[in-house]
């Protein structure tokens, strides 16, 4: 693994992952991480060649009218009244999908290749493997290749400042079964899948013009996924996004006041007081906020002082990974359907970790926030005037109900 730059594998990862990249048909980069012996072992090798015959990705297009044109490359837009950069991805409505009322799309591009099957436009060159990451084929933000990325203004106005959306994405697939769940997976592949993320944060982290970085997983048909396959993603801003902007400001000023780091004592402080607290181990703390918005909300937090997930050690890696596993496998069983099964809870999970540059960095804290807008086995919660008009939340429970619910399910024995 000396071949990258920045990320430096414990233990177990030299023993046990085996990182392989190569670069997809129309130039993105692709990464293998394999648990299975044979390939750690070298003993077997991947397919590194994608037989597809791709365009480079920053190719000229043809327009609507048979025109060949640049590529259209995503701009972002600043928000005059809130300061937010606005990005703005028309070729993301060319994606598939293949999921949902919406689907339009047959096959799946996150599958492993099958030869003789018709649909052969999947991203993953081998017939098999057990985690891959690649960059998006459709993404959000992207870095183009000797495109200027000044300011510029829309309608030469310069209320409205816009440059390029000069970031990156990144779709990390945690296992070849199409129809598998996260829940579902063994504690070994979650923790290949912390490695993924461990790794993705340390390259990232040096490349030009990313700010921050956030690893992120969507689940479920109502959350809006656009592909049935057990993934997740990985969006690397050129600028701090509104949420992370939002608790630096909270975080820099309980600082400044007490001299504390207000993550961290939010944490002892639900330890204190214990009626929220879902589970524990050596390294981890998860509990639900005593200010939760959503029906179902856990926030998890490493009992150590970390501020990026590549920060994290050997045991906290696999404590995270027990823990995320029990965490999936609870949210599953958190709403009844009258037939004692639980329900695939649709989720987010979303890594909040330091920014890279901005210099409050140093009095943030990682921490993950995991929620649900399922409200009741046949209810979702929409976000209508209040929350969507004036992000004035108003909250169907309350934490105590919530953290109730999770001890209802019976003792949880996660020591990593």
């Amino acid at each position: 693994m000396s071949e990258f730059a920045n990320y430096t594998p414990g233990e177990y990862a030299k023993e046990h992952i085996r990182i392989t990249p190569t670069t997809l048909a129309d130039g993105r980069a692709f990464f293998y991480l394999d648990d299975d012996p044979e390939y750690v072992s070298g003993a077997k090798t991947r397919e590194l060649n994608d037989p597809r015959q791709l365009a480079y990705r920053f190719s000229n297009q043809l327009n609507a009218a048979g025109e060949e044109v640049p590529y259209a490359a995503p701009e972002m837009r600043r928000d005059p009244l809130t300061g937010d950069w606005i990005p703005m991805a028309t070729a993301r409505m060319n994606r598939p999908i293949t999921a949902g009322p919406g689907a339009i799309a047959k096959g799946n591009p996150l599958a492993a290749r099958k030869p003789g099957d018709p649909y052969q436009d999947g991203e993953v060159p081998d017939t098999d493997y057990n985690v891959v990451v690649f960059e998006n084929r459709f993404p959000s933000m992207v870095r183009v290749p000797g495109r200027s990325e000044a300011v510029e203004y829309v309608n030469g106005n310069p209320l409205w400042e816009k440059k390029l959306a000069a970031g990156r994405c990144e779709v990390i697939c945690f296992d070849p079964d199409e129809n598998g769940l996260p829940a579902d997976l063994p504690v070994s592949r979650l923790r290949t899948v912390v490695e993924a993320w461990a790794f993705r944060t340390a390259e990232i982290s040096k490349m030009e013009g990313i700010e921050q970085i956030f690893p992120f997983e969507n689940h479920g048909q109502e959350i809006g996924v656009s592909l049935a396959h057990p993934h997740g993603q990985v969006y690397c801003y050129p600028f701090i996004a509104p949420k992370m902007e939002a608790e630096l400001k909270q975080t820099e000023a309980y600082h400044e006041k007490t001299g504390g780091n207000l993550l961290k004592d939010l944490m002892n402080s639900e330890i204190e007081a214990g009626e929220r607290i879902v589970m524990r181990n050596h390294s981890w703390v998860a509990y639900v906020p005593a200010a939760a918005r959503w029906p179902l909300e856990v926030h998890v937090a490493p009992v150590r002082d970390v501020l990026t997930l590549d920060e994290l050690n050997d045991q906290e890696r696999w404590d995270l990974a027990v823990m995320y596993s029990t965490l999936l496998k609870r949210g599953n069983a958190f709403f009844d359907k009258g037939d004692g099964k639980g329900m695939d809870l649709p989720y987010i999970a979303a890594w909040h970790q330091a920014p890279i540059h901005d210099v409050r960095r140093e009095n943030y804290r990682l921490n993950l926030q995991f929620f649900s807008f399922r409200r009741a086995a046949n209810k979702i919660k929409y976000l209508a005037g209040s929350e969507s008009g004036m992000a004035a939340w108003v909250s169907d429970t309350t934490p105590e109900l919530i953290a109730k619910r999770f001890h209802e399910l019976g003792p949880i024995d996660i020591e990593g």
